[in-house]
C-alpha cells in the first residue's frame, strides 16, 4: 500500500535525479550548507531519499505479536516445569537444581529467552516508530522542497552552471539534513538497545 512518501518520491524523482546529476558533475558552491550534510549521509539526495523510502515499518510490525507470544510461551513453560514433589534424596535435589536452571533460562533474569524475546519485541516497536517518523519527516520535507522556488527554477530550463549548482545544493541540503537527523535517531535507538542488553 503506497503512502504519502511513496507518492512524493514518484513525483520528486525527476527533480532528485537532476539534483544528483548536478551535484555529481558540477558540485556545490564552496561553503554551502549542503557539504556537511553530504558528509553526514554519504549519499546523494536521491539515493538518500530512496533509502528512507525503502523503510517499511509494516514488515517489522508484523513480527511483534509473534515475538510477544513466544515470550509468553517461554514463561508458561517455565511455570509448568513440575516440582520434585514427594520425591527426595540426591536425585530429587539434582532434578530441582536442573528444573530451576531451566526455568531461569526460559524466563528468569534479563538473559533468559523470554526476556530477550520481550526486549526484541520492544526494539521492534521502537524501530517501527522510528521508520514511520523517518518516512513522515521526509515526506513533509519533500513536499516543501517540491514547491520551493529553487526546485521550480531548477526544473524550468537551462541555467548557467554556477546557478544550477547553487539551486541543486539549496534543494539537497534540507533533504539530506532530514535524512541525516532520522538516521542519527535510529543509531541512537540501536545504541540504547545495545546498552540495555549489556
Amino acid at each position: 500500500m503506497m503512502d504519502r512518501l511513496d507518492h512524493l518520491l514518484d513525483a520528486a524523482s525527476p527533480l532528485l535525479d537532476r539534483v544528483d546529476r548536478v551535484l555529481s558533475t558540477i558540485g556545490a558552491p564552496e561553503g554551502h550548507p549542503v557539504w556537511p550534510e553530504l558528509r553526514r549521509v554519504r549519499l546523494l539526495p536521491g539515493d538518500a531519499a530512496r533509502a528512507v523510502g525503502a523503510l517499511y515499518p509494516e514488515a517489522i510490525l508484523d513480527a511483534v505479536p509473534e515475538l510477544r507470544a513466544d515470550a509468553q510461551a517461554y514463561a508458561a513453560v517455565a511455570d509448568a516445569l513440575p516440582l520434585a514433589g514427594a520425591w527426595e534424596g540426591e536425585a530429587a535435589d539434582a532434578y530441582e537444581q536442573a528444573r530451576r536452571r531451566a526455568a531461569e533460562h526460559l524466563n528468569g533474569g534479563p538473559e533468559s529467552l523470554g526476556r530477550r524475546m520481550e526486549a526484541t519485541a520492544d526494539l521492534a516497536d521502537a524501530l517501527t516508530a522510528w521508520m514511520a517518523r523517518s518516512r513522515g519527516d521526509l515526506a513533509a520535507m519533500l513536499a516543501t522542497v517540491l514547491t520551493s522556488a529553487e526546485a521550480v527554477a531548477l526544473t524550468a530550463g537551462d541555467l548557467p552552471p554556477d546557478e544550477e549548482a547553487r539551486l541543486a545544493a539549496d534543494v539537497a541540503a534540507p533533504l539530506l539534513r532530514t535524512v541525516a537527523d532520522s538516521y542519527d535517531r535510529g543509531e541512537a535507538l540501536l545504541d540504547q538497545s545495545v546498552s540495555l542488553q549489556t
